[in-house]
Formats: structure tokens, C-alpha cells, sequence
């Protein structure tokens, strides 16, 4: 895997925070989630150097990852919880927080940070529905099935749900949308990466749901979110997960 140094693009803080703010849409039955907000507070409060940061993260999730993983993992959680419901004022004054670098994907994360700082919530809200939900249907329907085949609950959905069972990964009862949201997918990917479901998935694992959930439309749907009317604080998200996937297909393709 390429030594991917997000350290470059994310400031600690807002990394810090959404590795700690869990969906929690997922288990493996019989185990306890790791990575929760309380048991995180206390390293929130402070700013290590990136080594201690590192120490930090593994001893909340009690598994060894390398910290490219880490970051790896922030930033599927970060475009997760963007995508899974809109954000709330204390996530958008952490995106505010987020710094720029000279490169592509360090200057679309700073582009979602000034959209964060002059955010209205109300009318993020209203952005999101318009995108997501709609009357009917949003502007973008955020579905693996969709995007695949043209309608919802198909084929891709019902291959992501053996794919989960063979992964002793189960769904949480109060769960009623379709498991191939983009949103889902995104936080499995970041739960693969941590060891969340039990231990931390191989490269090779992380590949294959990738390759076979995510790569085959992901990339489309990004592009069709930057590209999307109705985006506005939306549309910078949009670019920073097509430069992310991009990033992650090279590092697959590597391996």
C-alpha cells in the first residue's frame, strides 16, 4: 500500500472526532463495537504529535494499525457521516478547521472547509433533502443497485448482503435503508480498516469489498455530486471523495 500521509490533509482534531463518532450501523454479532465517543474524550482534549496520535488511535481501538490506515479509515468516516445525514453545527465547525494543501485533494478538503465556515445548518438541510430525498426521489439516488442496474434492492444489494454475512457482519435492527448506500458502504470501509467488526481486515479483504462494491460506481456517483444543481456545501464533498477513491484504486493497483 502506498504510504498515503493524510497527517498532510487533515487537521488532528476533526480526525480525532469522526474516527470517535460511530454510525454504528453495523456489528459482528456477539462483540463490542470499539471506537465510541466517551472512550475518546480524553485524547480529544489534547493535540499529540503524530506518532502519539498514532498510539492514541490504537490503544482506543486496541488493534495494531499503521497510521496511513488510520487515516485512511478518518477519512471514509468523515465522508460517511457527510453523506449518511447532514451535519451537525459542532461537525461543521470542526470542517472548518480543516487546513488546505497544495495538492488536489488537499485543496477540495479546503474548499469543504470555507463552505463548513460560512455554513447555514437550515440550509444545509435543505440542500441534503434536495439531493438525497426529494419528493419522491432526491436529485441522486446514493444506491449501489441504482446506480448499477437503474433500480433499487437488486443484484448488487443482494451480493453485498452475502458478502456481509460471510463477514459475520450484521445490521443493526433499527436500520431500514438499503445496506449499498453510499454512506454504508463508506463506514464498513472504515470499520474494515480498524478492525471493528473483530479484527483488522487484510489489504487483501479491504480490496475485495472495495473492488466489489465501491469501485464499480462510486467514483460515477461522486462525479454526478459535484456536478449536481441543487450542491453547493455538497459539491466540494463530492470532489474530496472522487480524489479519495482515485487515491485509494492507485494504492490498490500497487499492492
Amino acid at each position: 500500500m502506498l504510504q498515503i500521509n493524510l497527517h498532510l490533509y487533515l487537521a488532528r482534531r476533526i480526525v480525532r472526532t469522526i474516527l470517535a463518532r460511530r454510525f454504528k450501523k453495523f456489528i459482528r454479532p456477539g462483540t463490542r463495537t470499539n471506537l465510541d465517543l466517551s472512550e475518546s474524550l480524553d485524547f480529544m482534549q489534547t493535540t499529540p504529535d503524530p506518532h502519539s496520535d498514532t498510539a492514541a488511535y490504537q490503544s482506543l481501538a486496541k488493534i495494531d494499525v499503521p497510521s496511513e490506515d488510520v487515516m485512511r479509515a478518518a477519512l471514509y468516516r468523515t465522508l460517511a457521516v457527510l453523506l449518511g445525514r447532514t451535519p451537525q453545527q459542532q461537525e461543521l465547525t470542526l470542517l472548518t478547521e480543516l487546513g488546505s494543501e497544495e495538492t488536489p485533494l488537499g485543496e477540495a478538503l479546503g474548499t469543504v472547509s470555507r463552505h463548513a465556515s460560512r455554513a447555514n445548518p437550515d440550509q444545509i438541510e435543505d440542500e441534503y433533502s434536495q439531493l438525497f430525498i426529494g419528493v419522491g426521489r432526491g436529485e441522486l439516488v446514493p444506491h449501489a443497485s441504482y446506480y448499477l442496474t437503474g433500480f433499487l434492492n437488486e443484484k448488487p444489494l443482494v451480493r453485498l448482503r452475502q458478502d456481509l454475512r460471510d463477514l459475520g457482519i450484521a445490521k443493526q435492527p433499527d436500520l431500514s435503508e438499503p445496506e449499498d448506500h453510499i454512506s454504508t458502504l463508506l463506514e464498513i470501509m472504515a470499520g474494515l480498516i480498524l478492525g471493528e467488526y473483530g479484527e483488522a481486515s487484510t489489504l487483501e479483504q479491504q480490496h475485495k469489498f472495495f473492488r466489489t462494491h465501491l469501485s464499480p460506481w462510486a467514483s460515477h456517483f461522486f462525479k454526478d455530486l459535484e456536478a449536481a444543481k441543487t450542491a453547493n456545501f455538497y459539491k466540494p464533498v463530492g470532489a474530496v471523495g472522487r480524489l479519495f477513491l482515485e487515491i485509494e484504486e492507485q494504492a490498490f493497483s500497487m499492492s
